[in-house]
């Protein structure tokens, strides 16, 4: 790689992220969040795309090591959560949905045009209080549960042989609820809007043209991938309850504890992953190493047509470099008109021979007017 192309590279790393969506994807700038999908109705490209609003932009101390990884999970979260109802509204259903249940009819009579905005936050929630029940109170109950009474003793010790015991049902937990969700078939195609969405952000970020061929060629494995967040997070969350909790032993309140100090856990995780997504050395390589495992169960091979929904959306959340893409996405979204049908010249009737219109002559003369207008 010459000089030139080691100055893009740097330039372009960490300048945007994703999400992988139902048949489509988030690509987020750093002024821009656009989202691109494959609608269900007429398989064409859609896209959207609105301007950011960071907490960072307005306030300095939000901008600070650590704090700054607190705020964007914050944001982020609340940002998935309108991503999932704008791509769902997007995509096109209301042409391909099937009648439903009475259930689906009363929804759709009571809530209307708030169904979709509303069955997302009831997801969302409960997803929140799922990841909360299995990542910090299961493995705080099986350890306590299984090792209860070795690890009783309340010194320093034992609280750190806990914190490595729950640390490892952690990790466990993880790994079997990725490896789970991998076998539901409508995951499976967002997976590979996952892998899509990776190596659409090497393609650029290598400074390489946007297309499906060199997108194809790239790994779907990205070390500031959320999954590789999220491992991260877990190893971290070890050391910070061996310093903060090791005398803890009550089951609750070890985990209310562990919720109040997740705020530090995220900003340290966040710049570790910020750092890690910058820069391309050992240390990153081998400490990255296990999220980019557990890639290989959150991300899947993309085809060209997936391939083309990643593309759409990168190149629509960065305008600077594809100054003219998104208004050419809209403009295809347009429906096609039809050119109108010419007119048919219209048949003279033929006469009689004293010059009077017979019967046929009638009936030709009806029908041209007819075409006529």
């Amino acid at each position: 790689m010459n000089e030139k192309n080691e100055a893009c590279v740097r330039a372009r790393r960490g300048n945007v992220g994703g999400q992988a969506l139902v048949e489509g994807v988030m690509m987020k700038s750093k002024r821009y969040t656009a989202i691109a999908v494959r609608r269900m109705d007429n398989k064409k490209i859609s896209v959207s795309r609105k301007t950011n609003s960071s907490l960072a932009d307005r306030y300095r101390i939000c901008r600070l090591p650590l704090i700054r990884g607190a705020v964007n999970f914050a944001e982020t979260m609340a940002l998935s959560f309108s991503t999932i109802t704008a791509a769902s509204d997007m995509l096109g259903l209301e042409g391909t949905a099937e009648e439903g249940s009475k259930f689906d009819k009363w929804l759709e009579k009571h809530l209307g045009k708030w169904i979709m905005p509303v069955m997302t936050a009831i997801s969302v929630i409960l997803g929140v209080l799922l990841s909360v029940g299995l990542f910090i109170w299961l493995p705080t109950f099986v350890c306590n549960l299984l090792f209860g009474e070795k690890l009783a003793g309340g010194d320093f010790s034992s609280g750190v042989w806990r914190s490595l015991v729950e640390g490892v049902l952690k990790v466990l937990i993880f790994i079997l609820y990725l490896w789970l969700t991998a076998l539901i078939p409508d995951m499976k195609r967002v997976y590979q809007y996952h892998g899509a969405e990776h190596k659409s952000i090497f393609c650029y970020e290598n400074g390489l043209e946007l297309n499906v061929e060199n997108v194809k060629k790239q790994s779907r494995f990205h070390p500031r991938c959320g999954t590789s967040f999220m491992f991260a997070m877990i190893f971290l969350s070890i050391f910070i309850a061996i310093a903060f909790l090791w005398p803890v032993q009550n089951v609750w309140l070890r985990s209310l504890l562990k919720l109040l100090l997740l705020p530090l856990n995220v900003g340290i995780g966040y710049e570790f992953i910020r750092y890690a997504g910058r820069h391309d050395n050992a240390f990153v390589r081998i400490v990255s190493q296990p999220g980019l495992w557990m890639q290989r169960l959150t991300t899947r091979e993309p085809d060209a047509e997936i391939i083309e929904v990643g593309i759409a959306a990168l190149k629509c959340a960065l305008p600077d470099d594809f100054p003219e893409a998104y208004e050419e996405y809209l403009e295809a979204m347009k429906p096609q008109e039809e050119a109108p049908a010419e007119e048919a010249p219209a048949e003279e009737a033929p006469a009689e021979e004293n010059g009077e219109p017979g019967e046929a002559g009638e009936e030709a003369g009806i029908e041209a007017s007819r075409i006529q207008e």
